[in-house]
């Protein structure tokens, strides 16, 4: 690669990745997503697999990328399980040979190459696999008694399926991306029929070594915020209980992926909703990732406390101790301090005899409250109504940050915003009804009945036992 010419301007940053997308998207239906990834799994030194059946453009993409490269050295290779090493390492070295050293002839193979393609990459056998995870992980390939150091910026390997082996598991969880890749759906159709066959053209400024080393510079200064950091060990605790082992290693890859992502779009933090990758970095399989996207989803843009199944248990609780202290009853004594009774008359018919009439006597009234307990009841919704207008208030923040966000994110996939949005839009809507719910509890507290003189007690506070802080 070109290493001389000088890293293009910080202020073109985004433009120029923006471009390099459009070249590398042009012409492919429904592969936005996945060449997007791909690129900026490339961008931060990973790797990534593409997981479908034939036919479905995996090699396409691969070919394409290392458009994306100045001076790129492109390397290719189908494996099957008679691939021997040579067709990956390069043939071994006569004249070395006859100087007793056992060493390959790399130039033209996949240790000196800055791309690589490795389609049906779990055919091969586990010696070669073995020798790949060395050059993948630390871009270096043992040569006879030395090691040579790799150009290597990113593999993409393809995949119908990932076998259950050790040696095949080591090897998938050197791919930071596991992309799944299907056949173009039936709304699609039409267009691929009507695609050009011509080879995508070149892209017009591709990135250098320079613009790769400014780009890690840039990516080293971003900030992991603690929120971030929150959500991502939150998140590990979920898998783990759900016995989905991630790596430390891979966790921390997925650390400086994200921030590429937020240095490339010259932001000075990794952002929440950087998040969205996470699905394609940490499950192993398609269902793993819409279990975590869906996860996502509901997760990303709400504070703790804000959901409102636990908001419909708090509001419930106090709907529930003014229902129950209207309904309460006091004995009921006169000036003398004797029980007051009143008759409450009711017909019955006892036999066949006739009818005939039985008195009821009653000693009761409905309890009646001091306004230090009316105040105390009051005082302590009120305090939940003003939590659940913050709540609010946070969400309409949140949805004001994701719309900004949505609007200059090179990586961000509109459907994910859209359902994230969707679910913060929800969830405000739910918070609204218990706001009124609460304001209506409130109302019963206010006109429950008073005592004329107040005893001065004030009642415990109404509690639940996981309201939040």
């Amino acid at each position: 690669m070109n290493a001389a010419r000088q890293a293009f301007p910080p202020s073109q940053l985004r433009e120029r990745l923006t471009s390099v997308l459009d070249h590398l998207e042009a012409g492919l239906i429904e592969r936005g997503r996945i060449v997007r990834l791909a690129f900026l799994a490339a961008l931060a030194g990973e790797h990534t697999l593409l997981v479908g059946p034939p036919g479905t453009a995996k090699s396409e993409l691969a070919r394409r990328l290392h458009l994306a490269f100045a001076a790129a050295r492109y390397f290719e290779r189908l494996l099957t399980r008679f691939t021997v090493p040579e067709e990956l390492f390069g043939p071994l070295s006569i004249s070395a040979l006859e100087q007793d050293r056992y060493e390959r002839m790399t130039a033209g193979f996949l240790p000196q190459a800055t791309i690589g393609f490795i389609d049906e990459v779990f055919k091969a056998n586990s010696a070669i696999l073995n020798a790949l995870l060395t050059l993948l992980n630390e871009r270096e390939f043992d040569n006879g008694a030395g090691r040579e150091r790799c150009p290597l910026i990113s593999v993409i390997g393809a995949t119908n399926e990932v076998p259950a082996d050790e040696v095949a598991e080591a090897f998938f969880d050197r791919f930071l991306m596991r992309l799944p890749v299907g056949p173009v759906s039936a709304s699609g159709f039409r267009s691929l029929l009507e695609l050009d066959a011509e080879k995508p053209a070149a892209v017009p400024q591709p990135l250098a070594e320079a613009d790769l080393a400014a780009l890690k510079a840039g990516a080293a200064a971003v900030r992991l915020p603690g929120d971030v950091a929150e959500l991502l060990a939150e998140l590990r605790a979920l898998l783990a209980a759900e016995q989905v082992y991630v790596s430390d290693r891979r966790w921390v890859k997925v650390a400086w992926l994200l921030k590429v992502a937020a240095g490339s779009e010259q932001r000075a933090a990794v952002a929440i909703w950087d998040l969205w990758l996470l699905p394609w970095c940490v499950a192993p399989s398609v269902e793993r990732q819409a279990s975590i996207a869906a996860w996502l989803t509901g997760r990303l843009g709400l504070q703790a406390g804000m959901a409102p199944p636990l908001l419909t248990r708090v509001v419930e609780a106090f709907e529930a101790q003014a229902s129950l202290e209207q309904q309460a009853e006091d004995l009921d004594y006169d000036e003398e301090g004797r029980l007051r009774f009143s008759a409450d008359l009711d017909s019955q018919v006892n036999d066949a005899k006739g009818a005939s009439q039985s008195v009821r006597m009653s000693y009761r009234r409905q309890r009646r409250y001091g306004e230090n307990h009316i105040g105390a009841r009051v005082r302590q919704i009120d305090e939940l109504i003003a939590r659940i207008a913050g709540y609010a208030q946070a969400i309409a923040a949140s949805r004001a940050e994701l719309a900004a966000y949505t609007g200059q994110s090179i990586w961000l996939d509109r459907e994910f915003a859209a359902q994230a949005d969707a679910n913060l839009a929800a969830t405000s809507e739910a918070i609204e009804a218990l706001r009124l719910r609460a304001i209506a509890a409130r109302h019963a507290f206010m006109t429950l009945p008073r005592r004329e003189v107040d005893p001065g007690g004030v009642p415990e506070p109404v509690t639940v036992s996981d309201l939040p802080a």
